[in-house]
């Protein structure tokens, strides 16, 4: 991050999205070994002959347990580790100058916004994300569409901080010719 920092900009806050988005991956991380476990065990014990009289032997005992951690696998890295890497990808950046999102792993997407040009911070919090103190950040640019970042973990402290920013901005002067709102006095706009 500090080799793409502007002259004079510092990192405030790096943060990611809301954990919560990990709690039915965490709880089938957490119960898929142990079912699997157990359910080897119970083949081991013989389990499947009491209920199908022609599963004896242990040719089917092998297979039967292979099926179990093969299907254990199968839900740890098919669900849990593409929604812990898909969590992992989204990434929020506040400098003391601009905003930056990035958004996945092999294909990045982010977008950046100055802090000189955000109008307006918004807070929005569902009933979950107020009692977990997270929320949906909005920034008002004055152009159409704004931009939204979801599920930042400690909201309010976080739109604090991009307030804070925002007052610490160098104050621009009326006269500056990176001012293009300048006001003028007179008739016509000079091109």
């Amino acid at each position: 991050m500090r080799k793409q920092l502007l002259p004079g900009e510092q990192v405030i806050v790096v943060t990611r999205q809301q954990g919560r988005r990990l709690l039915f991956p965490a709880a089938a991380f957490i119960l898929t070994p142990a079912l699997a476990a157990y359910a080897c065990a119970w083949i081991v014990k013989g389990g499947p002959a009491k209920l199908m009289p022609v599963m004896t032997g242990s040719d089917w005992t092998l297979w039967l347990v292979l099926a179990c951690v093969f299907l254990a696998v199968l839900v740890l890295l098919g669900y849990c580790l593409p929604k812990y890497l898909e969590w992992l990808a989204v990434q929020y950046i506040l400098t003391s100058r601009r905003i930056i999102a990035r958004f996945g792993m092999l294909r990045r997407r982010d977008w950046q916004l100055s802090l000189a040009a955000v109008r307006n911070v918004g807070l929005r919090q569902t009933l979950i994300q107020r009692t977990l103190r997270s929320g949906n950040i909005s920034l008002d640019t004055g152009q159409p569409g704004g931009t939204l970042m979801p599920d930042v973990p400690e909201a309010a402290r976080f739109r604090n901080f991009i307030l804070e920013a925002i007052d610490g901005l160098p104050p621009v002067s009326v006269n500056d010719s990176r001012n293009t709102w300048a006001r003028r006095e007179g008739g016509q706009d000079e091109r």
